[in-house]
């Protein structure tokens, strides 16, 4: 089994098919969009691929260490940057064939008017330590 982390973009990844923006859904569009991430991670649950999942809000800041006794820095209250995580999801399958395979069914995830996004998802495979030689 191998461990793959999905992400959702806000930003800064490649457009999707359907881009409205979350924030011009309707209340009945977001349920379907949500209901579809659950379904999804449930039926997961059910083949023991789904590891864990989160959504993430827009807001949020780089810190950094300053040094021994200092208090650590912060950018502000919004990330700069391009890219922005919606949220993320860790799978632990057989192979990369079947991590994409699931990457391109949560693909489709309803949008702005019940059609599927299209959008993409950043696909990450978790680093694994290599293997020990034993003589």
């Amino acid at each position: 089994m191998a461990k793959y982390l999905l992400l959702k973009h806000y930003r800064g990844a490649p457009e999707a098919v359907n881009c409205t923006p979350m924030d011009q859904w309707t209340p009945e569009e977001i349920s379907a969009h949500m209901q579809y991430m659950h379904d999804f991670a449930a039926r997961l649950e059910g083949t023991g691929e789904f590891v864990d999942g989160q959504a993430l809000a827009p807001e949020g800041a780089w810190v950094r260490y300053d040094g021994e006794g200092r208090p650590p820095v912060t950018d502000g209250p919004f990330a700069e940057t391009k890219d922005l995580i919606a949220g993320w999801m860790v799978i632990d399958v057989d192979s990369y064939e079947r991590a994409v395979e699931l990457a391109g069914e949560l693909s489709a995830a309803p949008g702005a008017g019940g059609k599927p996004i299209h959008e993409w998802l950043e696909l990450r495979p978790f680093m694994a330590e290599p293997p020990t030689i034993t003589e």
